[in-house]
């Protein structure tokens, strides 16, 4: 029996995690039956269950994979530059659309405030969007771009905050055409600002 390659393997599990966002995104959590998570993979049930446990590992890889990209933004460009990725990105309203991030994070935000056992297994995962936003703004500190009379924890509490605002007002299905000045006001209050003389 030939062996299967590494890189098949990866390509499968991509493709996997690939169709579950957007089923996800879709249907949110409990409407992701596993019929649906087949036509979106374009996969058989054992196929998918080969890779992943059962639904709730695959949403959980999922959801760890797009903290891991989020974490990679804001390590390069800062929380606000995620913010700004989620209103240029917004949730898809319909298959043709490809879901991006933000309909995982909904069903996160969703299934953390109603699913106790959800909550202790995310928390696990969650502190890398927390620590790439905190090591950012200590290495902009440093650079003296970052105002130094609020501590960086204070600074990390109140981006993710903002963020948290935003998803929940994109889930609303509240306008965000005018939401960019507000980002450019919450970037700019953490940045530190030199006297003239």
């Amino acid at each position: 029996m030939p062996r299967v390659s590494q890189d098949h393997l990866d390509a499968r599990r991509r493709q996997i995690l690939d169709g579950a966002r957007t089923c996800f995104a879709r249907f949110g959590y409990e409407g992701a039956t596993v019929r649906r998570l087949e036509e979106a993979t374009g996969l058989s049930r054992g196929a998918i269950f080969h890779h992943f446990r059962d639904k709730e590992s695959l949403f959980l890889a999922l959801a760890e994979d797009d903290a891991l990209r989020m974490a990679e933004v804001v390590a390069e460009q800062g929380l606000v530059q995620v913010m700004r990725d989620l209103l240029t990105n917004p949730v898809p309203t319909d298959a043709d659309h490809p879901a991006d991030w933000l309909g995982t994070r909904l069903e996160v935000s969703r299934r953390l405030r109603t699913d106790p056992e959800f909550r202790a297994r995310w928390a696990e995962r969650s502190r890398q969007l927390t620590d790439a936003t905190r090591q950012r703004l200590l290495r902009q500190r440093e650079a003296g771009n970052l105002r130094d009379d609020v501590d960086v924890d204070v600074l990390t509490s109140f981006l993710e905050l903002v963020l948290e605002g935003l998803v929940s007002h994109l889930a609303m299905g509240l306008p965000a055409d005018d939401l960019e000045p507000v980002l450019d006001l919450v970037e700019e209050s953490v940045r530190r600002h030199r006297r003239t003389a």
